[in-house]
């Protein structure tokens, strides 16, 4: 439970029908907004070339990033979802933004060898089985300080991973134990309080 001011409670479950309401320039982006304001401030830091976006959707998500790049001056994002899904025609007008629709397992990693600097954000379906896919074929290609975020595994505090099959910190733990290049940030799960996001433990930097 969230507590701001006297007597003003807010639920979890409240932030989340919220969070599924949010848009950015109309289009439907489904974001907490805690993490919004952590984006920016890891894109201004970082300056990636490349964002590769796993679950594009309606493309919310893709045009504030896209957005945020123009600002830097440099950056392309990669978003990729699956044939069937209809993204805003917004989408196809932004200039630092290009469309993969045949799935992550399709996508061709050749085209990452150009960018020097590449951060991942998988957001795609939240099953199991998919975020530890996803770890497994893009995280070789983060580069060194930046970082693989896992977004929604708060569906462990909305008491529904089971429906994902364990979700994505399942996928998360079992990454990290294999995987000692990698490191859970604290500096970005925490920064609002302990795990004040709803990429819970999801902020994963490679360290070397």
């Amino acid at each position: 439970m969230f507590t701001l001011g006297k007597n003003k409670n807010f639920r979890l479950k409240d932030i989340d029908a919220g969070h599924h309401k949010v848009t950015y320039k109309g289009v439907p982006a489904i974001k907490c907004p805690f993490d919004y304001v952590l984006y920016q401030m890891i894109i201004a830091e970082l300056q990636p070339d490349l964002i590769i976006e796993i679950g594009t959707n309606k493309g919310g998500s893709a045009l504030y990033l896209g957005d945020l790049l123009e600002l830097n001056g440099k950056g392309t994002i990669h978003t990729i979802d699956l044939p069937e899904n209809k993204e805003s025609e917004m989408l196809h007008r932004h200039p630092r933004i290009r469309i993969f629709k045949n799935g992550f397992d399709k996508y061709d990693t050749s085209l990452l060898a150009n960018y020097k600097t590449i951060m991942v954000i998988e957001d795609g379906s939240h099953m199991y089985e998919d975020v530890a896919a996803t770890l497994h074929r893009f995280a070789p290609f983060v580069s060194s300080g930046s970082y693989f975020i896992v977004e929604d595994g708060i569906v462990d505090d909305l008491g529904v991973a089971a429906s994902y099959n364990g979700g994505p910190q399942k996928a998360i733990r079992e990454f990290l134990a294999a995987n000692s290049n990698f490191i859970t940030d604290r500096k970005w799960c925490d920064f609002f309080g302990p795990n004040a996001t709803f990429n819970v433990n999801g902020y994963l930097k490679r360290i070397s």
